[in-house]
């Protein structure tokens, strides 16, 4: 099998956050690769570090809270030694970033036409004629009506859908080789969803480039991606294709959210509840940083099970999975069941 180009390499990544005089990984030892074409789809839960490893990638943390240490090599580059002005010149032009929040992420005071042409001011040598008529192609592409009209609105003017399209003409602009995706389908209905999902699909077609989806939408996940990992508390627990992860889980957390995920023909229980995951994902300055960061949301699962120190381990080719605990793992409510019958 012919491997492909790789993009980006993520080595033992940490991202911590400052709180107090102490700094917190919220990415913790994270490593992974992004190769040509494909689609690294990053799950988990609201909290486990998964925006954090994004806006980290792209270096958008502010040095004097944040401290990054690890590897991101592009181009035989490590991005985490870039300053600021090094980083300006790849965000955009090789690095393109779809923003969870499309309103905050543009700017109200200017045009839908000023905001993606701003870009390609500064990293093309476009004259102005030529930069007018990409825009008006960009808005074309992404599948708004009317470009003329649209480039001269402002972000309050349109509607939900209109200004995550507005983020990926943006993100697109410069035809980066790497988009990194956060929540691109956030509060949009589900018509709306598989219209951006679609167009996520079709640009890749076109351009070969490597996508970085972040979400915690496991529908979204089996629709879209190639690859997934799964994060929890700042950790990947397990990284595999999607035909793997949907049809062979082994983590605890992986399973549990599956198991979460409302079925057409099996919507709940036997006792008319949803499956509901024991606890929360702890603040980062009350982690347990010892040991299996999932035990204490499984606690029927005996301590002795899990390992002191969890690493990957890869259980079938390309099919990696931290921590011990998955050989032991049983939903407890379904052995309750049985012992009452």
């Amino acid at each position: 099998m012919e491997s492909k180009e790789i993009l980006l390499e993520v080595k033992d990544l940490h991202t911590g956050f400052r709180i107090k005089d102490q700094y917190y990984d919220a990415v913790d030892g994270v490593s992974f690769t992004l190769s040509r074409n494909e689609k690294l789809a990053i799950v988990g839960e609201s909290g486990c570090g998964k925006s954090t490893l994004a806006t980290s990638i792209i270096g958008l943390h502010n040095p004097m809270n944040t401290k990054i240490t690890g590897e991101i090599n592009y181009k035989g580059d490590n991005l985490v030694n870039y300053n600021e002005s090094e980083y300006d010149k790849i965000r955009g032009n090789d690095i393109g970033m779809i923003f969870q929040d499309p309103l905050a992420s543009l700017n109200p005071l200017m045009t839908v036409g000023q905001q993606i042409e701003e870009a390609l001011y500064y990293h093309t040598k476009l004259d102005s004629q030529q930069r007018t008529q990409r825009v008006l192609d960009l808005l074309d592409q992404v599948g708004i009506a009317n470009p003329q009209r649209m480039a001269k609105q402002y972000p309050h003017e349109l509607s939900g859908g209109m200004r995550q399209r507005v983020i990926i003409a943006i993100a697109l602009s410069c035809k980066p080789p790497i988009i990194i995706a956060d929540e691109p389908t956030t509060a949009l209905d589900v018509t709306i969803q598989a219209q951006i999902l679609d167009l996520l699909n079709e640009i890749q077609e076109e351009t070969e480039s490597g996508i970085i989806l972040i979400t915690h939408d496991l529908g979204v996940v089996a629709e879209t991606a190639d690859r997934v990992a799964v994060m929890y508390a700042g950790q990947f627990v397990e990284i595999a294709s999607v035909e793997d992860l949907f049809n062979d889980p082994r983590h605890p957390y992986t399973r549990s959210l599956l198991k979460s995920i409302p079925q057409s023909n099996d919507l709940v229980d036997e006792k008319g509840d949803l499956h509901v995951i024991h606890g929360v994902v702890p603040p980062l300055n009350r982690l347990e940083r010892q040991g299996c960061r999932f035990a204490a949301r499984i606690p029927w699962i005996e301590q002795k099970d899990h390992e002191e120190h969890p690493t990957l381990h890869e259980v079938k080719p390309d099919h990696w999975v931290r921590c011990t605990c998955h050989e032991h793992f049983y939903f407890k409510e379904e052995v309750d069941t049985c012992q009452n019958f």
